[in-house]
């Protein structure tokens, strides 16, 4: 019999959809009877390669079928990629524009600017990234190769709503921590890219999904397993992919189709994140949210009690309680509740009702 399952708030890797977990766990043995697991197969065979494909395939119909885009399936994270962007988009002259607006966009800044020239197009560095940079107007080199930004930011807690038209210039996001929470129109960005292990799947895989012309060409100077072509014109199977991971991401997003698509996906995350931000602003200040209310991410719930010694005792009570990943990054302190896609509403529930508790307690 299943035990009780902890309150998963972890930033990443993250909850899965119980309902994954146990279709995986039933066929982890033997897969559609062939006496392996998926694991065992070769990424050669027509088993594992339908899988593979069904992936890309599923992920590709809940974008709307988008003409001239590509999946690919890569390792490394998201770090690789702040690596990968600039090596195969700066060509000579030309620079990658980033949008800052908290500790993963500035990775992906550092990361750029050690490979070639990289500009801040838009900052909110000022309110200690507290509240989003306007991106109506961005000041734009007239040689940007790319216009880079971080959809969502896990640590600081903030998502943007909607992304700016950056014309002839390729749109490139960060989606790690927000892929598919709702839905949104694909053909607005030259590539997005995604860490699975949020709201895809386990960690191991990184998908990016991109237009073909982006990644058809590719300088022949930099490392083979580093240019995107080498995935485009070998379907991913270049060499051996994260076999088991892809074929998890697969069972997500059958997931999230059951669930209602993105639509329906949308609906019961923006319940979650309402009813924490209402305990939090209900609260008269005993909690404190972070962010800017307009910029507050539906994924990420950053918030702050009146001290450190408070913020201990209710991740001290909050574990005891079976809540995991209530403590905030390192980086910034405070408290974190992480609500991707496979927290089930009930979480947000217990957490709520364990939130007025702890303020009458403690008031």
């Amino acid at each position: 019999m299943l035990s009780k399952r902890a309150y998963n708030f972890n930033a990443g890797p993250a909850a899965l959809p119980l309902k994954v977990l146990e279709r995986v766990q039933a066929e982890f043995v033997d897969f559609q009877g062939t006496g392996m697991s998926i694991m065992e197969m070769s990424h050669r065979g027509a088993v594992y390669e339908s899988v593979h494909n069904e992936a890309q395939e599923r992920l590709l119909s809940l974008l709307g079928n988008p003409q001239g885009y590509r999946v690919l399936f890569l390792q490394g994270g998201a770090s690789t990629q702040f690596a990968m962007l600039p090596l195969n988009f700066l060509g000579e002259g030309q620079i990658g524009s980033y949008v800052m607006t908290g500790s993963w966009s500035d990775k992906a800044y550092k990361e750029a600017k050690l490979l070639g020239k990289a500009h801040i197009a838009a900052s909110s560095a000022d309110e200690k990234f507290m509240r989003l940079p306007n991106v109506d107007s961005l000041d734009l080199p007239e040689n940007t190769a790319y216009v880079h930004m971080t959809s969502n930011e896990t640590i600081e807690g903030t998502q943007f709503k909607q992304f700016p038209d950056t014309g002839s210039v390729p749109l490139i996001v960060d989606m790690s921590s927000d892929i598919f929470c709702k839905p949104f129109d694909v053909t607005q960005f030259g590539l997005i890219y995604a860490g699975a292990q949020k709201n895809l799947g386990p960690s191991g895989v990184t998908v990016v999904v991109a237009r073909e012309e982006l990644l058809a060409s590719s300088p022949g100077n930099i490392p083979t397993m580093l240019r995107y072509s080498t995935y485009e014109k070998n379907n991913s199977l270049y060499n051996t992919p994260p076999s088991f991971a892809i074929y998890m991401v697969n069972e997500v997003l059958k997931w999230i189709q059951e669930e209602g698509g993105l639509e329906g996906i949308e609906r019961v995350n923006q319940q979650k994140a309402d009813l924490l931000y209402d305990r939090i602003d209900r609260s008269e200040g005993f909690y404190r949210g972070c962010v800017d209310s307009a910029d507050r991410s539906i994924m990420n719930v950053t918030f702050r009690l009146a001290n450190e010694d408070l913020e201990k005792q209710f991740i001290k009570e909050s574990e005891q309680a079976g809540f995991i990943g209530l403590k905030g990054h390192r980086s910034v302190g405070g408290l974190r509740a992480s609500i991707y896609n496979a927290v089930p509403l009930e979480n947000c529930q217990a957490l709520a009702e364990f939130m007025d508790g702890f303020k009458q307690r403690n008031s």
